[in-house]
């Protein structure tokens, strides 16, 4: 009777091995759970966010069990045990009504010999144990055993089930859920920063179906924090548009090239494994080509109409990470080194509007961080708006009036958008709360605060941040490495990040002249030497922009040291270190800081390493004064 009502009540086909399935875990569950009679049990229960299903969710007092069945199997094998635990923090992270109550995952292997091995409590202390690895038979005793040991109030059932599920997806998961036919609504949680999201999106549709019904042309900045959104943004517009014979056709164009290979990879592999659930198979080198007409480089975009003369096919063009543009220097002497055209005078934002304007409508939908530019000849936004007004009048500029914050130059650009008569101020381009960091909204505003050197700031930023976001300061780069990994749990992905220019780690074994692949980094599993859960391999800012972890490792070196009199910016150059005095160069390190220090989604350690007295390029002051500085903030010393 129960394997038919979740027949009935489940969607699309239905095979042999899973009404089998349920038959064998549904006998399991009748002869072990008699003598709980105030439990409820919930089979199939969905997770929305990874597009699962829990086989069985038992709630019996004051304990939620989240019970994974491995039908004929007998041994615990490790991508199941964590499997089940990753099921088990998606209900403790995005399940509202869930977040502080008691979760024990178990693994059921039904053919698995007599066993019984209790998981135990985790460091982040929050109510959820390590996964129970138990056989069919001793069920009934692995809850019973934890009933009796968890101290905690009973679950009111009926409210528990009320509980909004509010998830917060890692920037590939969001971006592989869009391609395969979501909204952002359908995978955001719903809450006053998910609003703002929506909102956006929508502002954005509204900008772009006005150009295309008075046939003008606009650029629109959609602005915010360090993970509010602004690429799921542009991402949500991109996949409403894909049809390539819809004139709002859009294409997703980025200069951030680690980021387009990565989500490339990542829908390419997601495609392969949904056509074959869904019984088709495609090889992953056609997945790939096909990602490739959404995902595009933003260099061969531009490098396509420098040889190409004709309008774009492409109605919307939409410029992730658009801050990262080149000024006109930088793009002129690339265009004379590498592409022998010697005349060029143009600054990449203003050819790549010159290729859209080519149209007889078109809407430039350009994405921008604030503080983000981290290298050499980046324009900012300030380089979009300098090319609309100095070319392109005509154009419409859309743009959010609560652009008045430092990292993006806005006294420079308001005075710019002064000059200019077609400015339009619309609020819901500017998110302002981070989505990154579900553990803590307060992230951006801490690191802000530390690079501002705004003491007071940053420690009521910490303060608002604790417990709910762990972040630690050590002396031992050993220390972070173990704290990072006993913090992880599941799949949760950690990983060491340094700075491009933090050139004497050398001693720890950390190189930053030698590459990162960040496919390799970001996708591999825990089992490969590549992956960033091996923390040998350390990526930089320019590998992680625009990407995320679970848990860091932040390895801070002399590059960017504290002194009595703020910040002082270094390269290594030859044998010694040269302090910087290019202003712009010593806001590309600041910025490449504030990257690092705003890419874990629940907890880092920084490491300040403590020299070496015989090293004059590792002089243990180049390191003291930054420790004392991040340690005086309140950040726990391990």
């Amino acid at each position: 009777a129960v394997v038919g009502s979740l027949a009935l009540r489940s969607q699309g086909t239905i095979r042999d091995t899973e009404t089998h399935a349920w038959h064998d875990a549904i006998g399991i569950l009748q002869t072990a759970l008699g003598p709980f009679r105030d439990g409820h049990l919930y089979l199939e229960f969905a997770l929305p966010r990874v597009g699962r299903r829990i086989d069985a969710l038992l709630l019996v007092r004051q304990v939620i069990f989240v019970i994974e069945f491995k039908v004929g199997e007998q041994e615990f094998r490790p991508a199941a045990i964590e499997q089940v635990w990753d099921y088990a923090l998606d209900l403790k992270n995005f399940h509202e009504t869930s977040h502080d109550k008691a979760i024990v995952p178990l693994l059921i292997p039904t053919n698995a010999p007599t066993t019984l091995v209790a998981g135990k409590a985790s460091p982040l202390s929050d109510g959820l144990i390590s996964p129970t690895m138990v056989s069919p038979d001793r069920l009934a005793d692995a809850v019973d055993s934890h009933i009796r040991q968890i101290v905690a109030p009973p679950i009111n059932r009926p409210s528990w089930e009320n509980g909004r599920y509010n998830p917060t997806p890692t920037i590939i998961e969001a971006a592989k859920a869009m391609y395969a036919g979501h909204e952002v609504l359908d995978i955001y949680r719903n809450d006053a920063a998910a609003k703002n999201l929506t909102d956006t999106f929508r502002g954005v549709q509204r900008i772009i179906e006005q150009a295309q019904t008075t046939r003008t042309k606009c650029i629109c900045f959609v602005t915010g924090v360090p993970g509010a959104g602004k690429t799921l943004v542009g991402l949500n517009v991109a996949t409403a548009h894909m049809d390539a014979a819809e004139a709002q056709h859009s294409v997703f164009l980025s200069g951030n090239q680690p980021l387009v290979y990565v989500l490339r990879e990542s829908l390419a592999i997601d495609t392969v494994r949904r056509k074959g659930e869904a019984g088709t198979k495609i090889r992953k080198s056609d997945a790939r080509r096909q990602v490739e007409t959404f995902v595009q480089n933003v260099h061969h975009f531009r490098d396509e109409y420098l040889r190409d003369p004709r309008p774009p096919t492409d109605g919307v063009a939409i410029f992730d990470e658009a801050q990262r543009a080149w000024n006109v220097q930088q793009t002129v002497d690339f265009m004379r080194r590498k592409r022998k055209q010697p005349n060029f005078s143009q600054s990449e934002p203003e050819f790549l509007l010159s290729c859209m304007d080519r149209r007889d409508w078109a809407a430039v939908i350009c994405l921008v961080g604030g503080g983000q530019e981290i290298n050499k000849g980046e324009a900012g936004i300030s380089g979009w708006i300098e090319a609309v007004i100095k070319s392109f009048p005509e154009w419409q500029i859309h743009i959010s009036p609560h652009l008045r914050d430092s990292e993006y130059r806005a006294g420079e650009v308001l005075a710019l958008l002064g000059t200019h008569r077609q400015v339009v101020a619309d609020l819901s381009l500017h998110l302002g709360v981070s989505m990154r960091s579900f553990r803590s909204e307060h992230l951006s505003a801490f690191v802000k605060a530390v690079l501002d050197c705004e003491l007071e700031t940053a420690r009521a930023s910490l303060k608002a941040i604790s417990p709910k976001y762990p972040l630690v300061i050590t002396r031992s780069l050993d220390a972070g490495k173990d704290w990072v990994r006993r913090m992880a749990r599941g799949s949760e992905r950690i990983g060491m990040v340094v700075s491009s220019g933090a050139q004497r780690l050398k001693p720890l074994a950390i190189d930053v002249r030698v590459a990162t692949n960040p496919i390799h980094w970001f996708l591999l599993g825990k089992d490969d030497v590549r992956s960033s859960h091996y923390l040998e391999d350390a990526a930089t800012e320019f590998q992680v922009q625009g990407l995320e972890l679970d848990w860091t490792c932040v390895v801070w070196d002399a590059d960017f040291r504290r002194t009595a009199n703020g910040w002082s910016h270094h390269s290594f150059c030859g044998p010694k270190w040269n302090r910087v005095s290019n202003s712009a160069n010593r806001a590309y390190l600041k910025n490449a800081y504030r990257v690092l220090l705003t890419r874990a989604r629940q907890g880092m350690a920084i490491v300040v390493p403590p020299g070496n007295s015989s090293d004059p390029t590792r002089d243990e002051a180049f390191y003291n004064t930054t420790f004392e500085y991040l340690q005086s903030l309140g950040l726990q010393v391990i």
